[in-house]
């Protein structure tokens, strides 16, 4: 695929780092030469020094010939002038956009085909706001990813000494909770003075204290499922109730403004360091939540403020090295889990490992919503998981059994690379529009004898992303299969 991205920024880099992985044809704008110098020096993609609104500039990109534009500069609105000149004078046939302002959303007739013709509307804060809401929905959980619109789940979860599945194959535990419908696709053990290095899951492979679980299951199940990797039978969720956002930026004061509408009444602190952005924040956010002006490493305000009673403390401040110390420090003095926004991919690394319990990148975050619009076939739904290194994927079967290659056949049959997990299939979804179909919908956990049919939701796991173009391949619907 041919792909134009406007910004060689943080977004723009990570997000032609995984395309240029998968072998797409990539040319990136940016008005500065320097950065995509570095740019081509680190991967196989043309740079084009101009602006992205200038149509010289998109005639020299390629524009005529591309089969997506992707514009993630740093301004809303020279990414929607992008996409506009990009349909208008070059029928590119599809443009996503990268815009902060809540005023431009998908649906919304300024961004439609009369408007500045953007295909899809991509938004950080709203990405990583809902990613941050779920792990405050399930605490035990370090990410929670859905599928099949909600209705199934993958969430990872680190397993604690005591919880009921410590010591247990996964056979066994099949066999010990064959009532919860539910299928580890992955598991990844730590081990010392190294990264945590993923283990095939087999029948026979025993289940660890440190290790991180990934399952599949219908989104009901997920407390359940948390529930047998996490804590002691019989002992309650520790729900989450006291929240502190270390930095009131626009991902700070989205969040805040979100999560002071969550019934039950959270107590939430916002800690700023610049009195004025302090003042606006106070009078633009509810009542409820308290802004507070200072450094958000120091460790005196912390105090001050009961860090030691704090379920959640999330630094998201825009300088990585604040976000982590800060985390570090919080997690010092007593808070109870911690999560900090890095944008450096080197630096997230680093702290897999470490006292910080989540490290969370934006472009990460986001990613999985762009992945949808470049693969290939019926894809509904991509994560990226694990720093970008695996993916979980849910692909619509089609066709029928002489123009597929999966529908009408077994499981076992399929020919898919043994490293590939199928995790869970969802029935009865409407096949035109996604939307139910009679009846509610299936969540189907497949074994070797189950057979997919045609509009089957199949949700894999794949530990190395080399691997989506084989399931795409597999799941592509030819005019005879014979």
């Amino acid at each position: 695929m041919k792909i134009i991205i406007l910004g060689a920024g943080r977004v723009g880099h990570s997000v032609a780092d995984r395309l240029v992985s998968e072998h797409n044809d990539i040319t990136v704008i940016d008005t500065d030469a320097e950065r995509l110098r570095d740019l081509e020096s680190r991967l196989d993609l043309r740079g084009v020094v101009g602006s992205g609104i200038d149509p010289a500039v998109l005639a020299e990109a390629g524009a005529r010939d591309t089969d997506l534009l992707i514009a993630c500069a740093e301004r809303d609105e020279t990414n929607l002038v992008c996409c506009k000149l990009a349909h208008t004078l070059f029928n590119v046939p599809r443009r996503v956009a990268r815009v902060h302002s809540p005023a431009y959303r998908d649906g919304e007739a300024l961004v439609g085909a009369e408007g500045f013709a953007v295909d899809h509307v991509l938004c950080p804060e709203d990405s990583l706001t809902r990613y941050i809401a779920k792990l405050i929905e399930y605490p035990e959980a370090l990410q929670v990813r859905e599928f099949a619109q909600g209705r199934a789940s993958l969430v990872s979860a680190r397993v604690r000494p005591g919880a009921p599945a410590v010591g247990l194959s996964i056979e066994a535990l099949r066999a010990r909770y064959g009532d919860l419908p539910m299928r580890i696709v992955a598991l990844y053990r730590r081990f010392p003075e190294e990264p945590d290095r993923f283990v095939a899951c087999s029948g026979g492979t025993r289940i660890e204290p440190g290790d991180e679980v990934f399952v599949l299951a219908a989104h009901a199940h997920i407390p359940e499922v948390l529930a047998l990797l996490h804590r002691p039978a019989g002992q309650p969720a520790r729900p989450v109730r006291r929240i502190m956002v270390a930095g009131g930026g626009r991902v700070g004061e989205r969040l805040a403004r979100q999560l002071a509408q969550v019934p039950g009444g959270l107590h939430i602190k916002v800690l700023e360091r610049n009195a004025e952005r302090c003042a606006a924040l106070a009078s633009a956010l509810p009542s409820g939540v308290l802004v507070l002006h200072g450094e958000t490493t120091d460790e005196d305000l912390l105090g001050d403020e009961g860090i030691d009673e704090v379920d959640l403390f999330v630094a998201i401040t825009n300088d990585d090295e604040d976000n982590i110390m800060a985390c570090l420090l919080a997690k010092r003095m007593g808070a109870r889990r911690v999560l900090a926004l890095i944008n450096r991919q080197t630096y997230a690394d680093l702290m897999h490992g470490t006292q910080i319990d989540i490290a969370l990148s934006p472009a990460q975050a986001m990613l999985g919503e762009l992945l949808a619009y470049v693969r290939q076939g019926d894809v509904q739904a991509v994560h990226s998981l694990r720093r970008g290194v695996a993916e979980a994927l849910e692909i619509v079967a089609r066709g029928d059994r002489k123009s597929s290659r999966v529908v009408g056949r077994r499981v076992e049959d399929l020919p898919l690379p043994p490293a590939v997990h199928m995790g869970l299939i969802v029935r009865g979804l409407d096949a035109a529009h996604g939307a139910p179909a009679a009846g509610e919908p299936q969540i189907i956990i497949p074994r070797s004898h189950t057979v997919i049919e045609s509009n089957d939701h199949v949700v894999f796991f794949l530990p190395n992303k080399r691997l989506v173009r084989d399931v795409e391949k597999l799941f592509r619907v030819g005019a005879t299969f014979f």
